[in-house]
This record gives C-alpha cells, structure tokens and sequence, in this order.
C-alpha cells in the first residue's frame, strides 16, 4: 500500500501543477486529420490561402498518413474512406503533386476502399462547395424542416442536438449552392470513371422500404429546389429566414454555434451565403470562435473539435478529493466554485423534448453553450460538487439540488436517459438520405443511466424509488449475454462496464447477484498478461473486438473500479491492474497513453482525451485504497471485540 500511497501523492502534484489559475482544468482533445482537411478545403473555397499555415497543414497530414497511404479516424485504426480522400484533396489542393510518392499510395488506397462514391453525405457537400461533386446528387437537406412544428409525427426537435447545430447552416447552403470552383478535380478517384450509378444513393433491394421512400422524398425535394431557385417556392423565403434566425441566435451564450467545429464551420459558409461581410460582427465572432480550436507551432497546425474545461474539471475534482486532499483545500475549493459559476439557469433547446416546469440548470462540457446542458457534464458535475461544501455552503446545496431535479427530469420512457435530450429515438430519423453521419438520434444509454444511479446511490436515494427502479430494469436489460454493458461515450465496453458495476455499487446493492458477477467475470476475462487492460475503437465495428487492444491508463483504471465494486481488494486480477497504473506511472506523476479512448460518434468520429490519462487512474488508485482500508478495518474488527469481551469477563 506505501506505493499506492506514494503514487497517488505524485498523481495529485501533477494533477495540481496543471490546474488553471482560474480554477479549472482543460485537456487537448486529440482527433483525426479530417478538421484540418477540411479547413484547407474551406480557405480554397473562400479565396483566404494563408501559405504559411498550409505549409503548416500539409505537415500535420502527412505526419499524420498511414505507411499504407491512407488516414484514419482514431488510432491504430485502419484506414477510412472520408478521412483519406479528404487528405488527399486537401493536400492536392496545397499544391503537392499527384505523383508524390505519398500521394500515389493515397490514392491508391482511396480507390481500394470505394474511392469519392462511398464518401459520406457531408463530406459530398464540402465537395459540391469547391464544384468537385454535382449538387443534383447530395441529398437535400430542406430549409422548411424548421417549419415542421411538434405536431408533425417525426420533426426538427426530433433531431439529435448535434445534428441541429450542424443541419441548419447547411440547409443555407443547400438553398444558395454557393459554388466556387477551384482548380483541381478527383476524377481519378472513381474506381469506375464518373458514371450517374456511382453518384446516386443506392436505394433499397426491397421495393417497398422507408429508405426508398425517403429516396423519392429528396426527388421531390429537388424539384422543389428548382421551384425555389426560380423564385416561386411558396414557404421557401420563410424557411430560409427562419434558419438563419434560429441560427444567429444560438451564436449568444455560445463559443460559437453548439461549439463544435463542424456546426461551427458550416455556419460560417452560411452566413457568407446569406450576404454577411466580412467585417460584419457577428461573421466576425463565429471566427474568432473557430480560430480558438485551432493549435499552430511553428510547423505543424491542429484543431479540436471543441473544448472539454467542465467535464475535465469535474474528473479532476472528482479524483483529487477521493484521494484523500481535504474538502477544503483551497484548490479544490476554487474548482468548485468555478463550476458553479457555470451553471446554466437559462431554458435553452432541451424545452422542446422535455417541457417539464422545473428550474433551468444543467452545465456543459465547453466553456459556454447556453442552450445545450446535457446530462453527463451535470451528472458529473453533481459528483464533484457533493465532495466540495464550498466557502458557501448553502448555496453549494442550492445550486446541486436545482441541478439534480433539472437533471432528474430528462430520464426517458424506458427508464434510461441520453446525453442531451429526452426520449429522441424516433429511428425513421435514421433512413433520412443526409443521417449517413451515424449521429441522428440521442439514444439513452447504459453508461449515462448508470453514472446517475452511482450520484443516487451516494445521496441515499431509496432503491425502491419509481424512478431508481426503472433504471434498473434499463442497466438490466441492456446488459450484453457475455455481462458487459456497451459503452456510447467511452471505448467501450470496459467503459460502459465499469460505470454500469460502480453504480451498482453506489446503492450499496447485493454485488454477488448472478447478473453482476457476470460483469465482473467479463472484465476479468479480458485483462491482459500485462495486467492492463485495452480496447480500440473497432469494437462500435464489431463486438468481436471487446476487450481486445493495447493496455491502456484509462481502460486499465476504469476496470480497476469496475472490479473494486466487489469490495475484494485480494482479488488477483485486481491486484494485477492495480500494480500495471504503478509501474506505468511516469516520474512526475502522469502517465502516457496513445490510443482513442473518448467516442464522439460511433463509428464516426472518436476523441482522445488528454486529461484521461492522467485523471482516471488516480480516481482507481483512490478507491482500491479505500476498499482496501475497509478491508483491513473488518480484520481488526473481531481482535477489538475479543478485547472488550475479555474485560468484560475480568
């Protein structure tokens, strides 16, 4: 235990040398080459080539291509269609010859894997833009779509909220077509030379299917446009109003438009669309907004996706105060208090699918996102703050028990609750021809509903509660036939697994019941023989991937907890995880981790957190040491009673 104690020490040093002087922490999130890829298509397309950063940019996708000539969306993984032909177009477009070495084994990849037919939706658009894809053939992504009101069975609201921030702005687009020709094409990236068959959606063998029928939709939708670019589409100018509208006014509160980078980015191809000057202030601030993501040195230029302080912070509280720093110490005391400060008391976007009359809160993974509290961020925000009494007490109480009933509200139908909204699950959603983004619905998932039952569990929520009851019959039947539970925002199974476990034990429930062992012998199943444990992203491909990839800090730290939910500190393949954190550990209290652990979409899009690695592991060496205290405790227990019963006797 004197090296538990000892790295936990040196977690804690490194942890605070880090902290922000305002209170906070904030990782890099580390993602794959796409943003920058796109970013060079969109200066080409907007006549604003800075040389030096695409000298810049054009380093950072190199250094970022496969030896098989491709590019991938997380690491150690193959290589994918999207990410490699948006490279390769945006290194063509940098003026690096298509008969570089490197280029030529792009391309050969690009056609291997389908080449530009098999690209997704929104990455056709971006293609459309610079006049290398025929507008004819990306599907339609209707203005009137905001026009839909909750009355009509499937609507704007029944969007996923990431999927709102970013169809807006390119239902702008989609009406102006604002095309500007460049000089290059991808003609050789047809494996069968440019023909309507390779441009067209496929429809569905079955005659008779939703996917066809959305397929006749977007047909009408293109005569439609043709009506409105010919000016006597009836509702089309009232639509496009309504978009812009909705659009400028999620800009306030905001780093941006949903401070992500794509919704981010399309908004500033609409706003130049709809007229907008360059000088003109609101065009202005969604720039300035954009250009925060991006990282430059004097090489190389990255981006991220979006910015991660609150979530991060909270992991950190988290992890500080249960390895042992006193709730007062004026570090964590300053943490909470900016968390606090960033409580949302505004009825943001979540009104529409959750319309029940409780006091606005919630909190954000970024900066600021006024009309986007999700649930995770406050849930974890909620653990943090329960440590942490604050110089203020009571309105610490009050600002946790306005977030806990906010966030009470949002569980859905089947007993589980998503990241953003209530109940967006209408899968029709998903056979829209522009959904190919895998990110159109915000399904309730197992490692959310088992994070507010571990916040429940600690607050003394009684297991008998309707509502406590109805998430566990949704953890109970979403766990797989082999005991693990999937993950939706961590890779993957171990991440579901360890959150559904700990929650578990939060409730102080009976962990030997049948369906909880079997969890237990799954994480246990998949250790490695270096005592860690790992798994890539292929897994959201296919299951027969659980468990199985390089050992990593996080992964390992978050099966430590999964397994210290049985309360046996003697259990060997905890011990050998425990001692795989300990001899992984750097000298100044960090550890190192390479692969993707964070999912933004499956099979889409994944994120590395760099605060994991660092955050997670000490919160595993905190409550192996706690079960391991307790532990000791009891067998000292019967020695005291023995004790007492001797002088009792004398």
């Amino acid at each position: 235990m004197a090296r538990v104690r000892s790295a936990t020490a040196r977690s804690q040093d490194y942890l605070l040398s880090v902290q922000k002087p305002e209170g906070y922490w904030v990782g890099e999130l580390m993602v794959d080459s796409t943003l920058v890829s796109d970013m060079v298509v969109y200066h080409h397309w907007d006549g604003s080539v800075d040389k030096e950063w695409e000298r810049k940019a054009v380093n950072h996708l190199f250094g970022m291509q496969l030896p098989d000539g491709g590019w991938n969306i997380y690491y150690g993984g193959p290589s994918e269609v999207n990410a490699t032909i948006k490279a390769y177009l945006a290194l063509k477009l940098a003026g690096v010859s298509v008969t570089d070495p490197r280029m030529l084994k792009a391309r050969e990849v690009a056609l291997h894997l389908g080449g530009v037919p098999r690209m997704n939706t929104f990455s056709k658009l971006y293609l459309a833009l610079i006049g290398l894809f025929p507008w004819e053939y990306v599907p339609t992504i209707p203005c009137e779509v905001l026009l839909l009101g909750k009355w009509f069975h499937v609507n704007f609201w029944d969007m996923s909220n990431w999927s709102r921030g970013m169809i807006v702005p390119l239902a702008i687009i989609n009406h102006f077509k604002p095309t500007r020709e460049v000089k290059a094409n991808l003609d050789e990236l047809y494996p069968e030379g440019i023909h309507e068959r390779d441009l067209a959606l496929a429809p569905d063998p079955e005659r008779i299917s939703l996917r066809n029928f959305f397929l006749w939709l977007d047909r009408l939708h293109k005569l439609a446009e043709w009506f409105a670019e010919h000016g006597i589409h009836p509702f089309r100018r009232i639509a496009l109003k309504k978009c812009e509208q909705w659009m400028v006014e999620r800009f306030e509160g905001s780093d941006g438009l949903a401070a992500i980078f794509p919704a981010m980015l399309n908004s500033i191809i609409a706003l130049k669309a709809l007229g907008y000057k360059p000088d003109h202030p609101t065009l202005r601030r969604e720039w300035a907004e954009l250009k925060r993501l991006q990282h430059e040195t004097e090489d190389d230029v990255r981006i991220e996706p979006c910015f991660s302080p609150v979530w991060d912070t909270a992991i950190v509280l988290i992890s500080l105060a249960e390895s042992g720093l006193p709730p007062n110490h004026p570090r964590l005391q300053q943490a909470a208090e900016w968390l606090m400060g960033k409580e949302i008391r505004f009825r943001g976007d979540w009104k529409h699918k959750n319309p029940a009359k409780v006091e606005p809160s919630g909190w954000v993974f970024e900066y600021a996102n006024q009309w986007n509290p999700d649930v995770d961020d406050t849930a974890m925000v909620l653990l943090a703050l329960r440590k942490i009494p604050t110089q203020d007490p009571g309105k610490r109480d009050e600002c946790f028990q306005r977030g806990l009933k906010w966030m009470m509200t949002f569980q859905c139908r089947d007993g589980g609750w998503a990241a953003f909204d209530k109940d967006c699950t209408k899968n029709i959603l998903e056979k829209v021809p522009f959904a190919d983004h895998n990110a159109m619905l915000d399904p309730e998932c197992a490692d959310i509903t088992a994070r507010i039952l571990e916040l429940l569990g600690y607050e003394g929520w009684s297991p008998s509660h309707h509502q406590v009851q109805d998430a566990l019959k949704f953890l109970k039947e979403h766990q797989e036939a082999d005991g693990s539970w999937y993950g939706r925002w961590g890779v993957n199974y171990i991440y579901g697994t360890w959150q559904s476990l700990r929650g578990m034990r939060a409730f102080n429930w009976d962990m030997t019941e049948e369906w909880l062992q079997r969890g237990r012998a799954w994480l246990e199943s998949v250790q490695h023989e270096d005592g860690g444990w790992g798994e890539r992203c292929n897994t959201y491909d296919d299951p027969v991937f659980k468990g199985k990839g390089p050992s990593t800090a996080s992964q390992t730290a978050w099966a430590v907890m999964g397994l210290c939910a049985f309360d046996d500190p003697e259990n060997p393949a905890l011990i050998k995880g425990v001692e795989y954190l300990l001899k992984t550990q750097n000298r100044d209290g960090s550890w190192s981790e390479e692969e993707t652990t964070g999912t933004g979409f499956p099979k889409v899009f994944y994120l590395k957190y760099d605060m994991y690695r660092n955050a997670w592991p000490l919160l595993a060496l905190a409550t192996y040491r706690q079960i391991w205290e307790k532990a000791q405790e009891k067998k000292k227990k019967p020695e005291k009673d023995l004790s007492q019963m001797a002088k009792t006797c004398d």
